[in-house]
């Protein structure tokens, strides 16, 4: 019996538009309450941005592509860079790469340069809640650092992210939201680590969650998951491969649909 619900935002839970059926949500919600099974989002996002979309709700939110986990409001769990390691990236990356469309990501806030254009800085602002424009990244604010976000750009720098694994070892995981929108995340630091660790504190199984994702950075929870499901609309042929059952798309609203008939058996 599924006992616990994983689901990743963009491109599976929201629609293009970035939109979701709110009304049909929280009917499915509540009746998912009512049988005891728990519901998590599982986003490379803030936690802020998770919670500007579901509201406080009775829900774990894993945040950060794993390094944070809240339960409603409260911080369970995170895990943070040793801060020279991240230093040295930030310093690599921006310094030495010459790249400052980044997104350095702190528990307790993200920051961008002030000097980035207006585009960069809307784009910023919409999938950071907690957000703030600093004058340089050669002193960081006092944060403790769990993710640093950004588009590479394949024609100033068409390897720079098998050149930051090679760099850096062991130091840190790469994983991808869609195309050339990367992550750099703690080593193992992923949604599918949250979940065991969710799993462990609630005494359940993999045979017991489902999970919906669409991206590269889904790919362990989906692998972890027996119920597990790629969306239709998903371009990565590795989820495919990974995944025991395709959902419909994510403009067809394909996680709600699952829900009611796999796991409601509204028909």
């Amino acid at each position: 019996m599924i006992k616990a619900i994983a689901v990743d935002m963009d491109g599976t839970f929201l629609d293009s538009n970035k939109n979701y059926d709110e009304t049909r949500f929280n009917r499915i919600f509540q009746q998912l309450q009512q049988q005891g099974t728990k519901f998590i989002a599982a986003s490379g996002n803030q936690y802020a941005k998770l919670l500007s979309i579901f509201g406080e709700r009775d829900m774990f939110f894993i945040a950060e592509n794993g390094a944070v986990i809240y339960n409603g409001n409260e911080l369970y769990d995170y895990k943070a860079f040793d801060f020279d390691v991240y230093k040295n990236l930030i310093d690599y990356i921006h310094f030495e790469r010459g790249m400052s469309e980044i997104i350095v990501c702190g528990l307790k806030s993200a920051y961008i340069l002030k000097s980035t254009d207006d585009k960069f800085k809307k784009d910023a602002h919409f999938y950071y809640r907690q957000l703030q424009e600093i004058d340089s990244f050669a002193t960081l604010p006092q944060d403790e650092y769990v993710k640093v976000a950004f588009n590479i750009n394949r024609q100033t720098h068409p390897k720079l992210d098998t050149e930051l694994q090679e760099k850096f070892e062991n130091d840190i995981g790469l994983v991808s939201s869609g195309r050339d929108s990367v992550d750099v995340i703690i080593p193992n630091m992923t949604k599918g680590n949250a979940l065991k660790r969710l799993l462990a504190k609630w005494d359940l199984s993999a045979s017991q969650l489902m999970a919906f994702g669409d991206a590269n950075n889904d790919y362990d929870m989906l692998a972890l998951a027996e119920y597990s499901y790629v969306m239709q609309n998903s371009e990565d042929q590795s989820l495919f491969d990974v995944s025991n059952y395709v959902a419909p798309s994510n403009d067809e609203q394909g996680v709600l649909t699952v829900i009611e008939t796999q796991v409601l058996k509204n028909k």
